[in-house]
């Protein structure tokens, strides 16, 4: 449950940001008349981001076993692909995100009330297929047969929002750099979790080989049905008996991604002998 709500916090406050910015942004110039089209863009992206999550929720039960694990463990990789782009993105462009959707903002505002509504959309769209598609991943991973995985991404999508307010009220100020390092690196914890159990089911579904060879077997430790199995199954999608393709994808994604992701800022411009132009770490950012 944790780690859905770590997902819904995460990426709902994203969407808040964006929305925070462009509302802001109209009032604050007096263009109070633009707020409708910029509205009905962020409902549309809402709206298809609800039906996307729908379709893969339902669409998938009509298939066969095979069918559902082949496009459970697809999905799930391309999510831990969009989710580890997203963190590192946000955490190079979190300094400029105000100043990109501004002028984006005027851009749209010069082209008339389809640019708005487009603008809108665009801006929140993608945070919300990224958030729906990741959410239904972590979802399908956890497999529980409980509604706490979706209760958690309520309950962290409702923070969000609560926060988001508290932004455009100017009533919470927040060092958003350092909250999006910290965050993007528990969600990358996260995702290594979703990427291992996409492994398997795309084994399951004899799309690759490995499925009876375990790497280890602590089921007797850590018993799937425990409390603490439970806990360990909801934070980092655990699994006490993975298979060693499993645990290896584990390991190559986890601590590369991660060592690289809390790296110094400008460490991977350094390396590479590149200039860092968009330093990021301690940053603070008020809507």
């Amino acid at each position: 449950m944790f780690s859905n709500y770590l997902i819904g916090l995460r990426e709902g406050l994203e969407a808040s940001l964006v929305v925070c910015i462009l509302i802001a942004y109209l009032v604050k110039t007096g263009r109070r008349d633009a707020l409708r089209p910029v509205w009905i863009g962020i409902a549309i992206a809402v709206t298809i981001a609800l039906v996307f999550g729908c379709v893969l929720e339902f669409g998938s039960q009509e298939l066969t076993f095979q069918a559902q694990e082949a496009l459970g463990g697809s999905l799930s990789i391309v999510a831990v692909g969009l989710v580890t782009w997203m963190v590192f993105w946000m955490r190079r462009t979190a300094r400029h995100l105000k100043k990109e959707l501004h002028g984006k903002l005027d851009a749209a505002l010069a082209m008339g009330t389809g640019a708005l509504v487009a603008t809108a959309f665009l801006a929140v769209g993608r945070e919300g297929l990224e958030t729906a598609l990741f959410v239904w991943a972590s979802v399908h991973a956890a497999g529980d047969g409980t509604p706490r995985p979706l209760i958690g991404v309520a309950l962290g999508l409702a923070t969000a929002v609560f926060l988001g307010w508290l932004f455009y009220r100017g009533a919470l100020k927040i060092n958003l750099a350092k909250f999006f390092t910290w965050t993007g690196g528990m969600l990358v914890v996260v995702a290594a979790g979703v990427l291992a159990y996409g492994v398997h089911d795309l084994q399951e579904a004899d799309w690759i080989p490995g499925l009876t060879s375990v790497a280890f077997d602590i089921s007797g430790t850590v018993p799937p049905d425990s409390w603490y199995g439970t806990l360990l199954k909801g934070v980092f999608n655990f699994q006490p008996d993975p298979t060693v393709l499993q645990a290896v994808v584990w390991l190559a994604y986890l601590v590369p991604t991660l060592a690289l992701f809390l790296a110094p800022a400008g460490f991977v411009a350094r390396r590479t002998g590149v200039r860092s132009a968009r330093p990021s770490v301690g940053v603070r950012d008020k809507v």
